[in-house]
């Protein structure tokens, strides 16, 4: 006998990251989609515009209070930062408590809420209702440095050059293609919310300096580490092959650096291009990882299928 449909809901369908969920579920065995929330969108169906969707579910835009009734057993926030309270207190109110996922920055700094970065948390996951999504950025800081976190001396620099769809699809200079074209563009270069959520969540000080790049998907972090002794690199790399050797979606790789080029589409973060300084004190450190999956939606299917006692690369693509 086939086990039951898991359903799910998604709010705020119409960007980026949604279509990334919306695709990912579509190929899932056990999760099924109960709703998808647009705006802009309602009344039009999905698969017209997520062409791995079959079927004739169609976007809608109920008000936040009506979100409950529809008795999806889990829901995901794919909301702008700011926007995902009034969802949550539409929850609260009605005395529903499906599982939430919220993908914004609303929760990542609320204890209540499991932050969901798996590799790194998930012995903290004791069955909570409520899990905030790390930001892609932050993913990829906290993947590169947590294994030299014993040894660190002093704060981490890390240089971040993300494609435009981190930016979103509501227009600015920093998803405008034109102004993007044979151009790099620094923005936010201290206090970038994914510094303070790295910051936090490591419990060691994170420097962070964004920039946005032409290409369309996938981000380069290039993590410079100050080690408090001398560390060779054959120590580090197994460091990193220790931590993350029974972890499907993060792979280290002997030397070379990964390629932003290889990482877009990819379900995986990459950590690789190991160099040391002469004395062994400064270590560079380069991730990579598609930001709309890894850092967005492949770690929410991830958080979703932990929440529900499923394998954590159920439904992944590997």
């Amino acid at each position: 006998m086939a086990e039951p449909a898991i359903t799910l809901g998604i709010v705020g369908a119409r960007g980026h990251t949604g279509a990334e969920l919306i695709g990912l579920v579509a190929g899932h065995p056990r999760f099924e989609l109960a709703f998808v929330t647009s705006r802009e969108r309602a009344g039009q169906r999905v698969a017209d515009h997520v062409p791995a969707w079959h079927g004739d579910l169609r976007y809608s835009a109920p008000e936040h209070e009506a979100l409950p009734g529809i008795g999806a057993d889990a829901v995901v926030l794919a909301l702008p930062n700011g926007k995902a309270a009034a969802c949550v207190a539409a929850f609260d109110a009605a005395g529903a408590e499906p599982v939430i996922v919220d993908l914004s920055a609303d929760y990542r700094f609320d204890d209540s809420w499991y932050y969901g970065l798996p590799e790194l948390t998930r012995g903290a996951y004791r069955g909570q209702r409520r899990i905030s999504n790390p930001g892609c950025y932050a993913t990829a800081m906290q993947l590169a440095i947590a294994p030299m976190l014993d040894v660190l001396d002093g704060p981490v620099q890390c240089f971040g050059v993300s494609g435009h769809s981190g930016a979103g699809t509501t227009p600015s200079d920093r998803n405008d293609p034109e102004k993007l074209r044979d151009n790099l563009m620094p923005y936010a270069l201290t206090g970038h919310v994914h510094e303070r959520e790295a910051t936090r969540h490591l419990g060691h000080a994170v420097e962070f300096m964004p920039h946005v790049a032409p290409h369309f998907r996938g981000i380069m972090l290039t993590a410079n580490l100050h080690l408090a002794r001398a560390c060779a690199a054959d120590e580090v790399l197994a460091r990193y092959r220790q931590r993350y050797g029974g972890e499907p979606l993060v792979r280290v790789l002997a030397g070379e650096a990964p390629w932003v080029s290889r990482i877009a589409g990819a379900q995986h973060v990459e950590i690789g291009g190991v160099t040391l300084s002469a004395d062994g004190h400064r270590l560079v450190v380069v991730a990579t990882v598609d930001n709309l999956l890894k850092g967005a939606a492949t770690q929410a299917l991830q958080n979703l299928n932990l929440a529900f006692g499923l394998p954590e690369s159920t439904g992944i693509p590997m």
